[in-house]
């Protein structure tokens, strides 16, 4: 009885059990693709995710290397801004090559079931402007009174300066005879004369256009002289020493330039000019002059200015012409100009007592000048030339006739330049001169601090 009843309960059991191993397998079966999907969804977001930090990385990079481009191309904008109221090319530098464009390769976009897609193609990126190509000649050292470069269209440029020059030369006269060459009978003038001069100019050039400037000059001249000399016919054994001084305005000058060629390929910059200068400045004869005594053939006199005359006393033409020749690293300069000095009629001169003596017409004589130098650039900064300087001065004639003892006369001298640009808009300039000629000054020293606005 008891196995007749347990056997359908076994046997109820294993049905049961049996029931839910089917339904576990079932269910296992059913779970399986669902997690498999799963799975694969996770391993395609990491690498989405993994995928778009490389792309971010691509992105922080380029954002970088776009911002070292744009600051390295405001740099070239300053110097280029520096340069052109120097008047001078930009320096060639390698962020500077060619049209200032970079290849740059834009991050691939991730894409969608399949995982990420390709990235695109480089694409042009511009990160600056291309430089506008410049046709004006290169910057140096200035050593003479014409510039080299040019004023840039629509800049304007305020230089004061201070030229200072001293000059010393000695003349010995002798009045009497000689009965053998060793012996001279009669009496020695010996005279030596010492001149110091400041110049002080303010001047003003203006940019017209590209190739044409304006230039405006005043300067402020302050002269002393001492004459050291022992009077001939009077046998004195001590020296006399005659001193005079002037200071004024001195002469004003206007002139214009214009740039005749671009200097491209083996063509120098060639620069024409015309400078015009007036007689502001107090001229020599309206100065009074020691000269009535000696005048009238007494000779305890002079013969010499009481006041120095701080102008010429003529008006003057100068048209001229200025060359450079590149040559990296060096620049060859050089110029050509002449003086035209106008006459003038019916002059009389102040002496003594308030009397005047009528000297009548007077014509200067004209002036050829020449000069050529060389300039090399130091670095970004400074820059220094070395030249010389040419003039030929033709003789004075007092009404048609040649003045005795007016000769042509040469002065030559050797000039040195220094230049250091003290920031965007200043640049100082040094000028150290000396005189090769005895008519030359001895040393010349000029100082110059152009600023542009």
């Amino acid at each position: 009885m008891s196995m007749e009843t347990h056997g359908p309960h076994r046997a109820l059991a294993l049905l049961a059990c049996s029931s839910l191993l089917c339904s576990g397998a079932m269910a296992q079966n059913t779970s399986s693709p669902a997690a498999r999907n799963a799975a694969s969804a996770s391993k395609r977001i990491e690498a989405l995710q993994q995928q778009l930090q490389e792309q971010g990385r691509q992105i922080d990079a380029l954002q970088k290397q776009a911002g070292e481009q744009d600051a390295r191309f405001r740099e070239l904008q300053e110097r280029l801004a520096t340069q052109e109221a120097r008047g001078a090319p930009p320096p060639a530098g390698p962020a500077q090559a060619g049209d200032r464009r970079t290849q740059v390769a834009a991050p691939g976009g991730g894409g969608g079931s399949g995982g990420g897609g390709d990235a695109d193609a480089p694409r042009q990126v511009q990160v600056g402007v291309a430089p506008v190509e410049e046709s004006q000649p290169p910057q140096v050292a200035q050593l003479f009174d014409e510039p080299g470069v040019l004023t840039p269209k629509g800049k304007f440029v305020f230089e004061p300066s201070m030229y200072y020059g001293y000059s010393s030369s000695n003349r010995v006269a002798l009045v009497g005879y000689t009965v053998i060459p060793a012996l001279l009978i009669g009496l020695v003038d010996v005279r030596e004369f010492k001149r110091n001069t400041f110049i002080g100019t303010l001047t003003g050039r203006w940019g017209v256009t590209s190739r044409f400037e304006l230039e405006a000059k005043l300067p402020y001249v302050s002269r002393s002289d001492s004459t050291i000399s022992r009077e001939i016919f009077t046998g004195s054994a001590l020296d006399n020493v005659f001193n005079t001084s002037g200071k004024g305005i001195g002469d004003a000058e206007f002139a214009a330039r214009y740039q005749l060629t671009d200097g491209k390929g083996d063509v120098p910059y060639v620069i024409g000019g015309l400078r015009f200068k007036s007689r502001t400045g107090k001229d020599p004869f309206e100065v009074v002059t020691d000269c009535v005594t000696r005048c009238v053939g007494n000779a305890t006199g002079t013969g010499l200015p009481m006041d120095l005359p701080t102008g010429s006393g003529f008006y003057s033409l100068q048209p001229g012409i200025t060359w450079l020749v590149p040559s990296d690293p060096a620049v060859f300069f050089g110029g050509l100009n002449y003086t035209y000095n106008f006459s003038r009629s019916g002059i009389s001169r102040v002496v003594l007592n308030g009397e005047s003596e009528f000297i009548g017409d007077v014509k200067p004589g004209n002036v050829w000048g020449l000069n050529f130098g060389m300039g090399l650039s130091i670095n970004e900064r400074s820059s220094f030339s070395l030249g010389m300087e040419l003039y030929s001065i033709g003789p004075t004639q007092q009404n048609g006739q040649t003045v005795a003892g007016s000769v042509r006369t040469q002065l030559a001298s050797l000039l040195l330049g220094y230049s250091y640009r003290y920031g965007p808009k200043t640049t100082l300039n040094v000028t150290v001169g000396a005189g090769l000629t005895r008519d030359t000054p001895d040393l010349q020293l000029t100082v110059r601090l152009p600023m542009s606005f």
